[in-house]
């Protein structure tokens, strides 16, 4: 997977935490959702300003649409790394943490 793809990827699972629509995301960073989707899909190139926006529409820093370490671990590795993000977590980013996983696994 390129960079333009786990970009994209990284994009959509944000988004998806926060809980919004491409459409949703897209009108708040004045954006069609389509040419959101073809960013989620790996297939444009976005301007730093584009990032800029969606870094704030999604109430994140920056740098966190280029985390994407987490990628190519084996599942014990994942799971650690799953574990300790919920040691930390408050009560709002455990409960946000239990929708997510639940929409993902029901």
């Amino acid at each position: 997977m390129n960079t333009k793809e786990l970009t994209g990827q990284r994009i959509r699972e944000l988004r998806r935490s926060e809980g919004l629509s491409q459409e949703e995301l897209a009108e708040k960073i004045g954006i069609s959702s389509k040419y959101l989707s073809s960013i989620e899909r790996g297939k444009e190139n976005p301007t730093f300003d584009t990032f800029i926006k969606l870094a704030a529409a999604l109430n994140i820093d920056l740098t966190e649409i280029f985390n994407f370490s987490h990628k190519g671990k084996s599942a014990k590795e994942l799971r650690d790394f799953i574990s300790g993000l919920i040691k930390t977590g408050n009560e709002e980013k455990l409960e946000l943490t239990a929708r997510v996983l639940k929409a993902i696994y029901m």
